[in-house]
């Protein structure tokens, strides 16, 4: 069997397999929020033998493509995690390349127009182009659209403190005294002020590349969130990848703390 053949051979097993996935996914147990943290741009393009800002475009255009996957289900939201505050610690070599792979895919998204965009994170950590792409097209959109939320200067316990400082500003706007913030702070509150806030928790949380923790992702909100693990790296994600962490998160019962 020549290339061509085999290709064509695995090409058609391949959407077997997935229609088999489908087959296998309850569609009343689909989570309303993915989050997903894209981990492993650099490790392919190393394991490629390509330089690592080959491995961040490569992951950027896989984006748009996942999303495309969300759209046939039920899922109202989904938070990406671009670039997290520790990641602003690297070279500047790297950084001014990655910030501006980021601001064209978050340009792209816009111009879609199938999506309604949220920032979430620090901006003011940013290169000011790319800040200034990310304060144009936040809150743009079709109403009604699944939200798509860009994680980009993002750090879960950097969330948590701006959140209770939003909420002692409140606080002391109205007048209220230390006493009267310990005594009525509830965890609505705090919520409240989230990045998040007006959005249902994840229901379920991916990680690409095979590294199992959440490094600050999301830390409020994912209290009760199922975890997927996944061994392939960001820019190989697959259809597949993706059906699986549906069909694993459908089988689980959900016990939300209780």
């Amino acid at each position: 069997m020549n290339t061509d053949g085999k290709k064509s051979k695995l090409g058609l097993l391949y959407d077997i397999y997935a229609r088999r996935l489908m087959r296998e996914i309850d569609p009343k147990k689909i989570p309303q929020h993915i989050g997903i943290i894209l981990d492993g741009n650099r490790r392919w393009a190393r394991a490629e033998g390509a330089p690592d800002m080959r491995g961040h475009q490569r992951g950027a255009l896989k984006i748009q493509e996942v999303l495309g996957w969300c759209e046939p289900w039920p899922v109202k939201v989904v938070t990406l995690w671009m670039l997290s505050i520790d990641n602003l610690e690297r070279s500047a070599e790297e950084l001014g390349p990655l910030q501006k792979t980021i601001g064209k895919t978050v340009g792209r998204l816009r111009e879609s127009g199938r999506y309604r965009l949220r920032v979430l994170g620090d901006t003011s950590l940013v290169d000011p182009a790319l800040a200034e792409v990310l304060a144009r097209v936040d809150g743009t959109g079709p109403e009604g659209a699944m939200v798509v939320n860009i994680a980009v200067a993002y750090g879960g316990r950097q969330e948590i403190l701006e959140a209770v400082r939003g909420y002692l500003r409140e606080c002391e706007k109205s007048g209220q005294t230390l006493g009267d913030v310990e005594n009525n702070l509830t965890l609505e509150d705090i919520g409240a002020h989230l990045y998040t806030r007006g959005q249902p928790d994840p229901d379920l949380v991916i990680r690409t590349s095979g590294e199992q923790r959440l490094s600050g992702f999301l830390l409020w909100q994912s209290a009760n969130s199922e975890f997927y693990f996944c061994e392939t790296y960001w820019p190989s994600f697959r259809h597949i990848d993706f059906l699986r962490a549906l069909r694993d998160y459908a089988s689980r019962e959900r016990r939300l703390g209780k």
